[in-house]
C-alpha cells in the first residue's frame, strides 16, 4: 500500500475513533448485546432496532482503543437499513479482511471498513477491530443480552 492512501486509511481511523458515529444508545432497541476485549480493556454495548428483517437503526456506547471505536462506528454507518442476512455476510467479509489478505472486490464489498485490514499485521489488533462484529453477530444470532462476547 502506497504512503498517500496508508495516510488516508489513518485519518478515516483517527476521525472515526475520536467522533465515532453513531455514539448513543437507543430508545427502545430489539436487541442489544455486549462485547469486551481484555487484552485492551475496549468495552461496548451495541444496539440495533430491527423491523421485519431489516436493522433499521444501529448504534453503541462504550469506550475502547481507536481501532476498536472506528470499527464500531463504522460497522453502524454500514449496516443501518441492511437485512439480517447482509449483516451476517458483512461480518464474515470483514473477518476475511482482517485475517486473510483479501481481494479487491472483497475490499470494494467492504467500503470503508476496508481500511481496517491493515491490523491484520498486527495480530493482538484484531480482536479490538473484531468486536463490534463479534457483539454483532452474537445479537443477530438472539443470544440472551445477559451474556458478554469476549475477545478472549
Amino acid at each position: 500500500m502506497n504512503e498517500e492512501l496508508r495516510a488516508l486509511y489513518q485519518e478515516v481511523i483517527i476521525d472515526h475513533g475520536r467522533h465515532p458515529r453513531n455514539f448513543k444508545k437507543l430508545a427502545h432497541p430489539s436487541a442489544t448485546h455486549e462485547g469486551y476485549n481484555p487484552l485492551c480493556g475496549d468495552h461496548l454495548t451495541l444496539y440495533l432496532q430491527i423491523d421485519n428483517d431489516t436493522i433499521v437503526d444501529a448504534s453503541f456506547e462504550g469506550e475502547g482503543c481507536a481501532i476498536s471505536m472506528a470499527a464500531c462506528s463504522l460497522m453502524t454507518e454500514r449496516i443501518k437499513n441492511s437485512s439480517i442476512a447482509e449483516a451476517q455476510k458483512l461480518f464474515s467479509a470483514f473477518h476475511l479482511l482482517v485475517t486473510e489478505p483479501a481481494p479487491a472486490e472483497a475490499c470494494e464489498y467492504l467500503g470503508k471498513l476496508a481500511v481496517l485490514g491493515g491490523v491484520r499485521d498486527f495480530p493482538l489488533r484484531i480482536k479490538c477491530a473484531t468486536l463490534s462484529f463479534h457483539a454483532l453477530k452474537a445479537a443477530l444470532d438472539n443470544v440472551s443480552s445477559e451474556q458478554v462476547v469476549s475477545t478472549e
